[in-house]
């Protein structure tokens, strides 16, 4: 993956020259693919995640695009939902996080395929939005608890540890960030705010932060199986 970047106005997007550039080099993309009202005249949004900021699945024509704007939560939501303090394009949370997904997707780990992002520059504040793939049938472990067996779940601590291994900590993992596809197969979304780090007590906090959300929707005895899975590392 081969990751470029461009401006206009002021507009700064980081996307993947690979698959979004015409044969004269031009990016198939620009400030509109990041405007949900842009998809939304041309009839293309297909649907809505649930959650704040609402991300939205897009008609790319071959494919499905995930359109995610970035949101704050907490108090300081009431200040600004969607500001972020300008420091420069490289170092905004949207060009952070997919080029982070661009490096785990270029090691063969289970992430969307990152397509885009972009940072809105407001004098002193910017906004953000980031796009990739969507994954054909996946739902959220959260949905898939009720009939979950010890064999997805064992996949899924198989799963954690490979991103773990990899120096991946999500800090944010949580029973709605994990996706299984149509094949069963665990995928790791949603890497704002992570990083890659030498191995550490973050490993076990990521592990009871995602303890902490399976409690949430009344599956805590889950976590076992989970927690079998990470430490035989089988993916199944």
């Amino acid at each position: 993956m081969r990751l470029a970047t461009f401006r206009t106005g002021k507009v700064f997007i980081l996307y993947d020259a690979d698959s979004l550039c015409d044969a004269d080099g031009a990016p198939q993309i620009g400030p509109s693919t990041f405007d949900p009202e842009h998809w939304r005249r041309q009839a293309r949004v297909t649907g809505e995640a649930p959650g704040r900021g609402a991300s939205l699945f897009l008609d790319a024509g071959d494919e499905e695009w995930v359109l995610r704007p970035y949101r704050r939560g907490g108090l300081v939501a009431r200040i600004s939902e969607s500001r972020y303090l300008w420091t420069g394009a490289q170092s905004t949370r949207s060009f952070r996080e997919l080029r982070l997904t661009a490096r785990l997707f270029s090691l063969g780990l289970p992430v969307p395929r990152p397509v885009a992002a972009a940072a809105t520059r407001h004098g002193p504040t910017y906004e953000a939005g980031l796009i990739t793939v969507r994954l054909p049938g996946a739902r959220a472990l959260a949905e898939r608890l009720g009939d979950a067996d010890d064999t997805l779940l064992e996949r899924v601590g198989a799963t954690v540890r490979r991103f773990h291994d990899a120096g991946l900590d999500h800090v944010d993992l949580n029973a709605r960030n994990l996706l299984v596809d149509a094949a069963e197969r665990p995928w790791l979304i949603d890497l704002d705010r992570c990083r890659l780090r030498s191995p550490g007590a973050w490993q076990e906090a990521n592990l009871e932060r995602l303890a902490r959300s399976l409690a949430k929707f009344d599956a805590a005895s889950a976590m076992s199986a989970i927690r079998r899975g990470y430490a035989s590392s089988r993916e199944g």
